[in-house]
Formats: structure tokens, C-alpha cells, sequence
């Protein structure tokens, strides 16, 4: 009775948004939209709940740290609120005389979306800002240690909605305490899916009969070649690497080194902070980091001291040690370095040069985090188009702190997201950045035009000419 009760309950939440979209669409106009968008903006980057979203968020999951996740609040939902400021969202939003086709801008319905415990605020406000901004209605299932910052961030949101005059009903949660019987209930009644996080969530979200916009598994692969400013590629990857203590999936995992720079670029890592943790002692780390097969929860996204304390390091790196690089040549299944490790922990690879590097960061790739993302430091820009077309990657980040690079940044072209598509070779739909577009359909008028029959000759001719009729 008590899990019919649940489901009961996940149904009658997604009703009242079904309801509180169809009033949210009628007579819509593009201004509706964007005041509401605006509003959830504010929700989370006014300073003061900024700073108690990221405490209770830190409190409850255990996972980064708060002044980071003040940055990470506060620079996304900013670069989002950029990002879709003059977009056309609403109404009519192209109309080509050429084509005869007028596309007209509608919402998808019921957004459902799930989202991670390492980042319960960023997510779901980048979630709900695309929603409201194409018209939608939206319901979050929150990992269970995220229930309280999201439930939380929701409160934000309605304060902001009553100054405005909107319902609440439009941005909803699925009722705590959160299930997968729950969540399974709203991936399966939502109008569209959008899940980050657990690859577990990805394989449900895909078979659940609902359209589905999910992510791959990150697992970066940074690559520094002969050419790189060592000490600013070093500087990169250690600001990257230590933010929010790496619990973001553009965080660098592997560093793969150009041997005739190794040396001078461990030196150059050492000088920001991270100590390189020799091949030998490296099933030491391994054995600490996975004790019974799974990641150490005294390891995950934890400050550097606890970090060093639970792997047996602290006396053993030098003072003001912000990560840990442990060298190793091992790749697969075998070798847990080469994957994703969600801590102040990277691999370090030494290449014999460039090509073998290419090779080893595709064989990584292969392994875990395919179609995500690679980093290249160089000044060899011709590189960067040597990876984009060889390595399995919907994303080459050059010269750049990889997790702030990503997701979009102010100084990059990459729409603001927190949720990265790795195409086929992450097993996902889309190859871009999750943003705004996503989130809304297009109806199309389509009218008559002059007819545009080509001849045969036209489409056949220079083939003719080369293989003959």
C-alpha cells in the first residue's frame, strides 16, 4: 500500500505541473518567460542564499567545498542567464520567405530531471532556468543527501515567484523522502528527461519510454606536449583540478606528459601544489582509494588534508600539498587509476612524444569517459585539430583550466551547462553542451514556394563525366 501511496504522489505532483504549465503557456508572451527565468536566477545568486545553498549543500552531501561551490553557484547561473538573454523562445521565431517555412517557438510539456549530489544547487537551477525559459514546467528527483539543498532551493524560487505572481507548481520536486521507485515513476510520466549523474540513472532515463536528454561518464585526459608554458599549464590543471575538490566531471583525471618536458613539468606541478606520488608507491593510492572495490567516501571530494590522511600521505608530500599525481602506465579495467576518481587525486602518464600521447589518451578515453572531453596545452595549434579528428571526443579544451572551460566560461564559446553530451561515443544524443535550445520544439508552418526540381544532369553530371552512366 505504502508504494502505491509514493507513486500516488509522484502522480499527483506531476499533474499539478501539467496543469500549472498549460496556464504558465496560455497567452504566453516571451517577456512571461523571461521574468520567470530571471527570477530562478535570482533565487540562487542573491549572496546571502547563494552562501546558505552552498553550506547546506557541503552539511548534507559531504562532497566539495563552500566557497567553490559560491563560484560554481554564482558563475553558472550568471553565464546561463547571458547565454539566453535575447533568445526567442516564445512565438514565432523564424520566418524564412525562401523556404516558406515560419518555425514557431512551443514548450516540451513537463520537464523531469535528475539531478547529482555534487552539485544539488548549480544543476537544478541551470535546469529550471532552461525550463521556464521555453515555457516548461519542471520536477526534480534529487539524490537523496541532495533533498535538503534542493528543497531549499525551491524555497528561494517561490519567494521570488510570489513577488512576480507565478505558481509554484511550475518548478516542483518529486515528494522526500526520495526512492528509485519514485524517480522511476516521473521518468516514465514526464514530457521530457534531462539526467545527470549516475550512469545508472542515464540507462533507466533511456529505457524508460520518455524522450531523454542524459550525459556520459567524464573521465578527462589532459595532454601536455613539448611546446606547452609549463608552469601555466601546470597552473591550469591545478586550479582545475582542486576546484570544489574535483567534483566536477571536467576535472582532470590523467595527465599525460611529452617525455622530453616530464621532469620540468612535475617541477612546475610541484611549485602549485601537486606532489607526484612515484610509480612504485602507486598500489599504495590504489589500494587506499578503492579498499573494497568501490571509491573511498574518506577520499571523495574531500579538502586536501583529510584527502592525504586517509590515503596514508600526509607525511609523506610536502606542506601546502593540494593533490596528489600519482604516475603509473596502466590502462583498463584492472587499473582503477585510469579512471574516474571524483577526488584530489590525477593519473600521470609520460608519453615518448606527441603521437604516443595521442594513443594513450585515446586508449583511456576508450576505457572510461569516451566522447566527453580531452585538454590539450601547446602551442602547436594544429594539434588541437589533430584530436578533434582522431580522438573519440565531442570536446578539445587548448590552453585552459579544464572544469572552468567545460561547461562554458566567459573567456570560451561553450554555452554555460553543467551537464556535457558525449554523443555515440558516450551513448548519448547530443554532442553539445545541455542549454536552452534543448529544451524547447519547434511547430512549422510550411507553405507553397516556386518548385526547385533539379535536372538530372544537374545532381548526376560530374559523376557521369568520372564513372560514366
Amino acid at each position: 500500500m505504502n508504494a502505491q501511496n509514493d507513486l500516488a504522489s509522484v502522480d499527483q505532483v506531476m499533474a499539478r505541473a501539467r496543469a500549472a504549465q498549460k496556464a504558465y503557456e496560455y497567452g504566453a508572451t516571451q517577456e512571461r518567460y523571461d521574468r520567470a527565468a530571471t527570477a530562478a536566477g535570482w533565487a540562487i545568486m542573491e549572496p546571502d542564499r547563494n552562501r546558505s545553498l552552498a553550506e547546506l549543500a557541503v552539511q548534507t552531501t559531504g562532497l566539495g567545498n563552500v566557497p567553490d561551490k559560491i563560484i560554481k553557484n554564482h558563475r553558472k547561473t550568471l553565464g546561463l542567464l547571458r547565454d539566453i538573454s535575447g533568445a526567442k523562445t516564445c512565438g514565432v521565431v523564424s520566418d524564412d520567405l525562401t523556404t516558406g517555412i515560419t518555425e514557431i517557438a512551443r514548450p516540451i510539456g513537463v520537464i523531469g530531471a535528475v539531478v547529482p549530489s555534487t552539485n544539488p544547487a548549480a544543476t537544478p537551477a541551470n535546469n529550471i532556468i532552461n525550463a521556464l525559459k521555453c515555457g516548461n514546467a519542471i520536477v526534480l528527483s534529487p539524490s537523496p543527501k541532495g533533498i535538503p539543498p534542493c528543497e531549499l532551493l525551491l524555497s528561494y524560487i517561490y519567494a521570488e515567484f510570489d513577488k512576480i505572481g507565478l505558481d509554484h507548481d511550475l518548478v516542483q520536486m518529486v515528494p522526500a523522502p526520495g526512492s528509485k521507485a519514485k524517480t522511476q515513476r516521473m521518468l516514465e510520466v514526464a514530457d521530457l528527461l534531462v539526467v545527470t549523474g549516475s550512469q545508472d540513472n542515464v540507462r533507466r532515463a533511456y529505457s524508460s519510454g520518455t524522450p531523454a536528454l542524459a550525459v556520459g561518464a567524464g573521465n578527462v585526459t589532459v595532454i601536455v606536449d613539448e611546446t606547452a608554458d609549463l608552469d601555466a599549464a601546470a597552473a591550469k590543471i591545478t586550479a582545475s583540478k582542486i576546484f570544489d575538490n574535483a567534483t566536477s566531471c571536467s576535472s582532470e583525471n590523467e595527465i599525460v606528459v611529452v617525455d622530453a618536458v616530464y621532469d620540468d613539468f612535475v617541477e612546475a606541478l610541484a611549485n602549485e601544489g601537486g606532489a607526484l606520488v612515484p610509480a612504485d608507491q602507486a598500489d599504495g593510492i590504489v589500494a587506499r582509494l578503492w579498499p573494497d572495490g568501490h571509491l573511498n567516501r574518506e577520499v571523495i571530494a574531500q579538502d586536501a588534508d583529510p584527502m592525504l590522511r586517509a590515503l596514508g600521505m600526509k607525511d609523506q608530500v610536502p606542506e601546502g600539498t593540494q593533490f596528489l599525481a600519482v604516475e603509473t602506465d596502466g590502462i583498463g579495467p584492472d587499473h582503477p587509476l585510469s579512471g574516474e576518481k571524483l577526488s584530489r587525486v590525477t593519473a600521470i602518464y609520460r608519453a615518448r612524444d606527441f603521437d604516443d600521447a595521442q594513443s594513450i589518451a585515446a586508449r583511456i578515453l576508450e576505457h572510461m569517459g569516451a566522447g566527453h572531453s580531452i585538454g590539450l596545452h601547446s602551442a602547436n595549434s594544429a594539434r588541437a585539430l589533430q584530436l578533434g579528428e582522431t580522438i573519440p571526443t565531442c570536446r578539445v579544451i587548448v590552453n585552459q583550466a579544464h572544469c572552468f572551460a567545460t561547461g562554458g566560461a566567459f573567456n570560451n564559446g561553450m554555452p554555460f551547462s553543467l551537464s556535457m553530451g558525449c554523443g555515440s561515443w558516450g551513448g548519448n544524443a547530443i554532442d553539445d553542451n545541455l542549454h536552452w535550445r534543448h529544451f524547447m520544439q519547434t511547430t512549422k508552418v510550411i507553405r507553397e514556394i516556386p518548385a526547385r526540381e533539379p535536372s538530372l544532369e544537374d545532381i548526376f553530371g560530374a559523376y557521369w563525366e568520372d564513372a560514366g552512366e
